[in-house]
């Protein structure tokens, strides 16, 4: 920058209190695109329930169930069913709905367009051009108010969609009557809305050169000023071509036109007090001058004055297109990366330096960028949730709400995280049926049951807890994810409700139904040592005698018979009890040595099978991978 940022903020004040205002304007604007953010639309949500513009087409607004056509509509083209089949079976499939979408727009079907349109919209809403697709659909069949609908759908939707403002923006100026005099309002109160909610996108050009141009169209140069007065003080794309048209702009009109009349006396005052300053202190004042917006009948010094006026206002403008350069360099890498096998770690890597250098505002903006191109990836879903925390409880649970119901309906970090947060808001309720509903929608994740159950359990509903065990060992797809859940069910009755009875009979049931499994052996082991040893004896060895004699492979059942002598030698009270298996166990040996089949590693684990650390360490072989009952879902 030529200058700080303090003389920058004293030139700027020079322009008079119009810039203050507008700077006011900018303070606003934060507070306007949160809401428009946090209050997008949910898919569960009618349409119609929308909160109003302040707009005066407002109260022509359809309700959109006028809007929607009934599923039973028995008149819709003859190949509907097939291609409707594909998506209701299937939503996820995205070339099933663009083929629907395709044929009912080329069967110009309004009632099956509505009906098709409507329920892409539910699983997709941040397809832009077919939101344009539907409304200029509607707009064929003269339905200029449904169009409308259609397209303000689409913005409530997606807010950042600078091409969605445009195409709005030009069905305004086809559709209104210019000779209305309140259609003016109507569009510049519309270009209003779309530079406050996109206007910040490093893309947004487009947007305000079409609000320039059409202020310039009105003969409005005061309102052009104030305009770039907006933009140059934003980092988008083509920022330098933006202060060359202000240039222009400046150049090519007088700034008694271009200014209001507070920053024009502010203007001119400043220069007369410079050229007092340049003459010396004793120089008598210019008396012939003008202190307020009085014309100058003077030629000469007219156009003098406007010369040092154009040199001072752009003057004021560079400074501030200084700053903006130095902003855009600094983003200029992320927004030209390759959009390939880099885009995932670029926009990370762009996330954290606006969360570290930018605003809230542009923070919030380039997320809502974010999740458009990445909606399937819940990582970044995550980061916007986690990042609004330290801003706003409902945009948090906004954030989680559009990524769960709509983009990311099966994946199970992003509900688990989101029944976490609703947790620790004291929404209990809400944090059950977060689960429950993600569970039924996708079924067989032990993630998300044991989730459950260990909510229950924070909150002192043991009976709930224990029900949600006993309902997935009964449910259980195989033997093995029974057996997973029936340990959980087992330490769950040990460890909180004290009941070793309980526990030991479902493990037994367990290993009843899964007899090679020796993970269930072990932990009835476990929990039979936790208890009473001199009351246990018996059941421990029972446990002993039925993983050995059981259907265990032979390697198994030799670990459980070693260790079988281990507990007899540390915890056993008949000493009888000790020499039979001590005796196998020799014979054993013996008889694997004569045979040569015992290898030099088979006897390092027949020797540390009597090292009672091992034992006390409790290295169960195999542990639990719970891995393998998350299901995988695609991206």
């Amino acid at each position: 920058m030529q200058s700080s940022e303090k003389d920058e903020n004293s030139d700027l004040k020079s322009m008079g209190k119009a810039t203050e205002a507008k700077s006011e304007e900018l303070v606003d604007f934060s507070t306007e695109i949160m809401s428009v953010t946090e209050m997008e639309q949910s898919p569960d949500n009618s349409p119609g329930a929308n909160t109003q513009e302040d707009n005066t087409q407002d109260s022509e607004m359809p309700d959109s169930e006028t809007v929607k056509t009934a599923d039973s509509d028995p008149l819709f083209p003859p190949e509907f069913d097939k291609f409707w089949k594909v998506v209701e079976t299937n939503p996820q499939d995205f070339t099933g709905w663009v083929y629907l979408l395709q044929y009912v727009e080329q069967e110009n079907h309004l009632p099956a367009a509505r009906k098709a349109f409507d329920s892409f919209f539910s699983h997709y809403p941040y397809c832009y051009g077919y939101w344009k697709k539907y409304a200029d659909l509607e707009k064929r069949h003269n339905n200029m108010k449904q169009s409308d609908e259609v397209y303000r759908r689409g913005l409530q939707a997606i807010p950042l969609s600078v091409d969605l403002w445009i195409h709005y923006i030009n069905f305004l100026k086809e559709t209104l009557d210019s000779s209305d005099s309140e259609t003016v309002g109507t569009i510049r109160g519309t270009y209003e809305h779309a530079v406050l909610a996109a206007g910040t996108d490093f893309r947004s050009d487009k947007l305000w050169e079409m609000y320039i141009n059409w202020e310039n169209e009105q003969s409005n140069l005061k309102a052009v000023t104030a305009i770039f007065d907006r933009i140059l003080g934003i980092p988008t794309q083509l920022y330098s071509h933006h202060f060359q048209r202000f240039k222009e702009h400046v150049q090519n009109n007088v700034p008694r036109d271009l200014l209001t009349t507070e920053q024009f006396i502010q203007l001119r005052r400043e220069l007369a007090s410079s050229a007092n300053s340049h003459n010396g202190e004793d120089a008598p004042p210019g008396d012939d001058l003008p202190s307020g917006s009085e014309d100058i009948t003077d030629p000469a010094k007219l156009i003098t004055e406007i010369e040092n006026m154009r040199h001072r206002i752009i003057e004021i403008h560079q400074e501030m297109f200084n700053h903006n350069e130095h902003e855009v360099s600094k983003r200029w890498t992320f927004e030209e990366a390759p959009l390939e096998k880099t885009q995932l770690k670029n926009w990370k890597e762009y996330l954290d330096f606006e969360i570290e250098n930018g605003t809230h505002e542009r923070v919030v903006v380039l997320f809502e960028r974010c999740v458009i191109s990445c909606a399937l990836y819940e990582e970044f879903w995550i980061k916007y949730a986690k990042y609004m925390e330290n801003h706003s409880i409902e945009g948090v649970r906004h954030v989680y709400s559009r990524a769960c119901t709509i983009h990311l309906s099966k994946k199970p970090m992003v509900h688990l995280l989101w029944a976490a947060f609703e947790e620790q808001q004291g929404n209990i309720n809400e944090a059950r049926r977060i689960l429950k509903t993600f569970e039924e929608n996708v079924s067989g994740l032990a993630m998300i049951r044991l989730r459950r159950v260990s909510l229950e359990r924070r909150h002192g509903n043991m009976e709930e807890a224990e029900h949600l065990l006993q309902e997935a060992v009964k449910n259980a797809k195989s033997s093995y994810e029974g057996s997973f859940f029936a340990v959980k069910l087992a330490r769950h009755l040990f460890k909180i409700q004290k009941s070793l009875t309980k526990a030991r009979e479902v493990l037994l049931d367990a290993i009843d139904r899964d007899r090679d499994n020796p993970k269930l052996y072990l932990n009835l082991l476990e929990i039979e040592y936790n208890g009473d040893l001199k009351q246990n004896e018996e059941n421990i060895i029972a446990c002993f005698d039925k993983a050995i004699s059981g259907a265990l492979a032979i390697k198994m059942r030799i670990i459980f018979s070693q260790r079988k002598v281990e507990f007899l030698e540390d915890f056993g009270l008949d000493v009888n009890k000790c020499e039979e298996p001590d005796e196998k166990r020799a014979h054993g040996d013996e008889a694997a040595l004569m045979s040569g089949q015992m290898t030099d590693g088979d006897m390092q684990a027949n020797q540390a099978a009597y090292n009672y650390n091992a034992w006390y360490q409790y290295n169960y072989p195999n542990a639990w991978n719970y891995g393998q009952y998350y299901q995988s879902s695609s991206t």
